[in-house]
């Protein structure tokens, strides 16, 4: 039915949807939105945000819109993904992580009981004499795995481009 590749990507973006969901799940029946959890004091906290825009929060509001954005992107990849080599170990675990990814953000997006991407994982650093942290937006796994898998695309790229070409490549004439 599946190719041997397909099947890889799909069991890939099925374990990172669920492990998406089930922590998001938890972090919904443990946490009140805007609670935290301390687990390394001055570093790393769980908490529990809702988002309704993309990453580092931009498009605030625009859940509906960044929906249809998020299935225009997975008929785009899925369609696509042959340019960037999807056929090779590396690319199919990258599609993997960004097809679970993206489809674990938008579930949140569509579930009439969200609504929001929850975000929970927030890690941070204390400036010596300062008041405010440096820190990052808070992010999930699905965003984890988003980010992973374009950087493996990004490096799966670049080493085909840095790549010595045949003599007799189109790209040499």
């Amino acid at each position: 039915m599946f190719s041997k590749p397909s099947r890889l990507i799909i069991a890939l973006a099925v374990f990172i949807f669920a492990f998406d969901q089930i922590t998001k799940w938890v972090v919904l029946r443990t946490l009140r939105i805007g609670d935290e959890k301390v687990v390394i004091p001055g570093f790393f906290h769980l908490v529990h945000r809702e988002n309704t825009g993309a990453a580092f929060s931009q498009f605030t509001g625009n859940n509906a819109i960044l929906a249809a954005v998020a299935l225009v992107a997975l008929f785009v990849l899925y369609f696509s993904r042959h340019h960037f080599n999807a056929h090779t170990l590396t690319g199919r675990f990258a599609f993997g992580l960004i097809f679970g990814g993206i489809i674990g953000n938008l579930t949140d997006r569509l579930l009439p009981t969200r609504h929001a991407v929850v975000d929970f994982l927030y890690f941070f650093m204390q400036r010596r004499g300062s008041s405010e942290p440096l820190e990052f937006p808070a992010f999930n796994v699905a965003d984890s795995a988003i980010c992973t898998g374009v950087a493996l695309i990004f490096l799966i790229s670049w080493k085909n481009e840095s790549a010595p070409q045949p003599a007799n490549s189109p790209a040499t004439k």
